[in-house]
């Protein structure tokens, strides 16, 4: 990256390592020493939560609002109804209002630990719903007010589209019309909100360029885009993704402990780069400890967990887990703060094969069977090695600590 930005927030973004693209580095940043802007960023509700791997756009955001900019979240409650097809092998699951709805209820919990929405300051966050927009289109008007600026040869040629053709794989017209949502989203922001910017992954790149393009045409305004680049780990795993699943960032389906085991279980390689990202330690403090060696770089990977903890979950919940982890790890305890099964007298007795899949540790019969025969399972730190064994209330009369390798652990209480 050789542009040397005049402006706080595209400073910012490169020097941390969270900048893929911008259509106009230039214009954005003469854009943004002009004054307060708005730039948004668009969340579809396809679950109840969002996972680590949108926590890259959720910072952005913040640090767009920390440099003194207007952050916009827009919830996709329309277009969550026909379902962004970007590098996607298949459709996904249509969802009806009730669920979309519900899913935006528990996707709005997390943006208030990260961005401010209640300042009286000219950078106050806005919370929007793009159905607001997009739920009461006439659809002839619509085709003919914005559908006629869009080039289905153009639209062809973006690698998210053609990717999906060159495989062979289906792609339904309700789909191919996401693109033109996405981009009639920036112009009514750009109408209602004078939003200038929109950001996302580098996989978003061929919306962002279609709205771009489409204010241009209808309302001849100058806007930019800018995205930041699809997140994988060192080891080339998908961010977000850990051994048990998605990491999920409601407490509800994931909890604190366990969020900040994953940050804690970071790949050596991984904890500079993590760390400029998602904490907002100094760079200079995050390439110290990313070049931190031998088991120093643990107390690396501790910092990370407990900066990416408290942004989430606040200091306690970061101090806690902390607590937990080394009672778990450095005595061969049991902690306070572990994932917790309670179980009632009906259920008992029960496996210990359906005991470590009810505690989350492994996600089938099959699998926990598996564990069990590669010695990978403890019960309170002894090596389980009787798939057959039945636990009975006897067994729980104080809780007990079910293990998955060295790192992963589960308390089975009885209630």
């Amino acid at each position: 990256m050789t542009y040397h930005p005049k402006s706080d927030f595209i400073a910012t973004m490169i020097e941390r390592g969270f900048l893929a693209d911008c259509t106009d580095y230039q214009g954005l940043d003469d854009a943004l020493i002009s004054g307060c802007k708005p730039a948004y960023i668009g969340f579809d509700a396809t679950a109840q939560s969002l996972h680590v791997g949108s926590l890259i756009q959720i910072m952005m955001l913040r640090w767009f609002q920390k440099t003194g900019h207007q952050p916009i979240t827009l919830m996709g409650g329309g277009t969550t109804k026909v379902g962004d097809p970007s590098f996607r092998a298949d459709e996904r699951p249509l969802l009806d209002p009730e669920q979309i709805d519900e899913n935006i209820a528990g996707i709005k919990k997390v943006f208030a630990a990260y961005i401010d929405y209640d300042t009286d300051a000219e950078n106050k966050a806005l919370m929007l719903n793009n159905a607001e927009w997009l739920d009461d289109l006439n659809y002839l008007d619509f085709l003919r007010d914005i559908g006629r600026h869009f080039s289905v040869n153009r639209m062809l040629s973006f690698e998210s589209v053609k990717s999906r053709l060159d495989r062979e794989q289906s792609l339904s017209f309700l789909e191919f019309n996401y693109m033109i949502l996405q981009a009639y989203d920036f112009l009514e922001l750009n109408r209602r909100y004078g939003c200038v910017l929109q950001m996302g992954g580098s996989d978003q790149w061929g919306n962002i360029v279609n709205g771009i393009d489409l204010t241009r045409r209808v309302l001849d305004h100058e806007i930019y885009g800018l995205t930041s680049p699809l997140l994988t780990t060192s080891d080339g795993k998908k961010m977000g993704k850990s051994q048990d699943g998605a990491v999920w960032l409601n407490a509800e389906m994931r909890s604190p402990y366990e969020f900040w085991q994953f940050w804690r279980n970071t790949t050596d390689a991984d904890v500079g780069r993590f760390l400029k990202l998602y904490t907002e330690l100094p760079v200079d403090e995050c390439d110290r400890l990313g070049a931190l060696a031998g088991s120093e770089i643990n107390e690396a990977k501790i910092r990370l967990a407990n900066e990416v903890t408290t942004l989430l979950h606040g200091a306690q919940a970061a101090a806690n887990a902390e607590a937990t982890a080394r009672e778990v790890f450095e005595k061969g305890g049991v902690g306070d703060d572990l994932p917790t099964l309670t179980l009632n007298a009906a259920d008992l007795p029960i496996s210990v094969v359906q005991l470590i899949v009810k505690s989350g540790l492994a996600k089938s019969g099959k699998e926990a069977k598996r564990l069990i025969a590669e010695n990978g399972a403890k019960l309170d730190d002894a090596p389980l090695t009787d798939a057959g064994m039945m636990i009975d209330a006897g067994a729980l009369s104080s809780p007990i600590k079910l293990s998955a390798g060295k790192k992963r652990h589960a308390l089975v209480q009885l209630g």
